[in-house]
């Protein structure tokens, strides 16, 4: 078992139900969102419109999630008028990736530190990492740096550390493309495995599905790659790539098809701790909010969104209280 503070485990339980399950809602979309923000509304959108759209989430669909993930850049607004029983994340990492060199290199928000962010009411620190275990030494080995600092950072504030991992592959250009979908699990686990460490400080995993659903079995309509029986596997294989908590992220896809995940997870066996669940969520929201009104838009939340954000809540029996994996100390 992974040691803890009583300071960091206070947080956790701030950003946890009553079972010890994170069920948690996220909304630090910066650039994404101001494009579909702008899409909705046919017109570029404003910095205004950003926050406002953050805040109605934060109001109507808070009360049913254990926590809220937002930016410091747009979201603290939202994160004053969140449900009085739910947790903060705050997002440490810029927006993106350095494109102009290989590796896809992170950066942090340049106006924040752990300090300010635990001083916003931050219950945690999530950064974000782009991460090819197969791409060459010299860029992996910056990357590992990077995080062994946020992570130290992170414990040195009394903060949970959580830690999103985006997959890829630097030779296959499409992430969606059948080639990608079969080296998937792999680069899922083993990423897992390397930063499940105890040099990276990392309290709490989010990440993807170890394949991409469309191609399982009775699950999409295109070239199979995983049988369900095996795609079950990679989620108990997955399961046991680490100790620490981990929670799945959506990864944009539909809420029908993110509740289809945790159910194979949960038939699985699979030992997850919860889910933060951004776009499948609220994102069919944003074309009555920036295309008709506000008014128009908080509806939708009030009724699909919290549709949405419940029909998950309903699909998390199988996760597991995360206080089976860390020790109090």
């Amino acid at each position: 078992m992974t040691a803890i503070s009583p300071e960091v485990a206070k947080h956790l339980e701030n950003l946890s139900n009553k079972d010890g399950v994170i069920s948690a809602l996220a909304i630090d979309q910066r650039g994404s969102l101001k494009k579909m923000l702008a899409a909705a509304a046919n017109k570029p959108a404003d910095e205004q419109t950003i926050v406002d759209f953050k805040v109605a989430v934060s109001e109507e669909l808070t009360k049913y999630a254990s926590a809220i993930l937002l930016d410091p850049e747009y979201g603290l607004p939202a994160a004053k008028v969140r449900d009085a029983n739910c947790g903060l994340l705050t997002a440490y990492e810029k927006t993106g990736y350095d494109a102009t060199e290989p590796g896809r290199f992170p950066d942090l928000l340049q106006d924040w530190s752990a300090r300010r962010l635990k001083e916003e009411g931050a219950d945690a620190i999530k950064f974000l990492l782009y991460y090819d275990i197969d791409e060459g030494e010299e860029i992996n080995n910056r990357k590992h740096a990077f995080v062994e600092r946020v992570g130290a950072e992170a414990k040195e504030n009394g903060l949970p550390f959580f830690l999103e991992l985006v997959s890829y592959d630097a030779s296959i250009e499409d992430a969606s493309s059948v080639e990608y979908a079969k080296v998937k699990p792999h680069k899922v686990i083993d990423m897992m495995k390397e930063f499940s460490k105890p040099e990276y400080n990392v309290t709490v995993l989010k990440m993807e599905v170890p394949f991409n659903i469309k191609y399982v079995e009775g699950f999409g309509d295109g070239e199979v790659v995983w049988t369900k029986d095996e795609a079950l596997k990679l989620f108990k294989e997955q399961s046991e790539a680490t100790e620490l908590p981990y929670i799945f992220l959506s990864a944009g896809v539909p809420s029908d098809v993110f509740i289809e995940e945790i159910k194979l997870a949960t038939e699985a066996g699979a030992n997850f701790n919860g889910v933060l669940c951004g776009r499948a969520t609220w994102k069919p929201g944003i074309q009555p909010f920036a295309g008709e009104s506000e008014k128009a838009g908080r509806e939708w939340l009030q009724t699909q969104g919290k549709a949405n954000i419940e029909a998950l809540n309903a699909v998390l029996g199988g996760a597991k209280d995360w206080h089976s994996k860390l020790d109090v100390k």
